[in-house]
């Protein structure tokens, strides 16, 4: 099943930024074998989906947007109870691939800054216009009608202080763990789409289903606290000598078959 993507990102308490998949797209594709990566070619993934935007409203999409709290995801809409579990399996799977990001499910009566709607696909317009509001709703539908959909909002300084992801229930498991799992990691800040990089889920022709070791080097570049808000590409280049070591040791020692 082709993939109806859709990634909004709401600046302050405007829409600024939004990429989107249209749905007659060329059917996605298994990302190329690969398991290891030169510098060169981490870093060029790191900035494509770090900075820019594939579609832009308003507001810089120049400078890095990450979150600086820990991250608390509250699981809202559809009883599922697989694609709960799910959804479960993909939050502890980012928290346990990224090493400086505090994510998990909010536990009952924990305040969240990411909410997850699980809705019917039929469901998914009336959905974004309670969420997100009818007049971002009908800018989506003017553009797309999405089966997934992430976005967040941040402050003046680029920090992320909430997000909200709406996926779909009624798709097949693989489309629905391939979308849980490109929309929580781009809510967590790199919000553009690459055509030219084949080894990233931020691809539209790929489809991983699962957090690959490339990308979990581009999110650890990320959260790696030397990596802040509101840094510009340069700035992020000339740190990028002292962080790619400690990123490579922790993404290799974490991918390491366990006995």
């Amino acid at each position: 099943m082709t993939r109806r993507r859709s990634l909004l990102v709401l600046s302050l308490a405007t829409l600024a930024l939004i990429t989107l998949m249209p749905p007659d797209a060329a059917p996605a594709r298994s990302p190329a074998a690969k398991a290891t990566f030169t510098d060169a070619e981490i870093a060029d993934g790191f900035f494509k989906v770090a900075f820019g935007a594939e579609y832009r409203l308003a507001g810089p999409s120049d400078r890095i947007r990450k979150f600086t709290t820990p991250v608390r995801v509250a699981i809202d809409g559809d009883k599922s109870p697989r694609r709960r579990a799910t959804l479960q399996n993909v939050v502890a799977t980012i928290g346990a691939r990224i090493a400086h990001l505090d994510i998990a499910i909010a536990a009952r009566g924990e305040a969240a800054n990411v909410t997850v709607t699980l809705v019917r696909d039929r469901d998914m317009r009336r959905t974004i216009a309670q969420r997100l509001g009818k007049e971002h709703a009908r800018a989506i539908r003017r553009r797309l009608d999405p089966q997934c959909l992430s976005g967040f909002r941040r402050n003046e300084q680029f920090a992320i202080e909430r997000a909200e992801v709406i996926l779909a229930v009624d798709t097949d498991d693989f489309t629905f763990r391939d979308c849980a799992y490109e929309e929580m990691l781009q809510a967590l800040g790199p919000i553009n789409d690459t055509d030219t990089v084949p080894w990233t889920m931020f691809n539209d022709a790929v489809r991983t289903g699962a957090f690959g070791v490339y990308d979990q080097l581009l999110l650890n570049i990320l959260y790696d606290p030397r990596i802040r808000p509101g840094m510009s590409a340069a700035e992020v280049k000339a740190l990028l000598p002292q962080v790619l070591p400690e990123v490579r040791a922790f993404v290799g020692t974490n991918n390491k078959p366990r006995r």
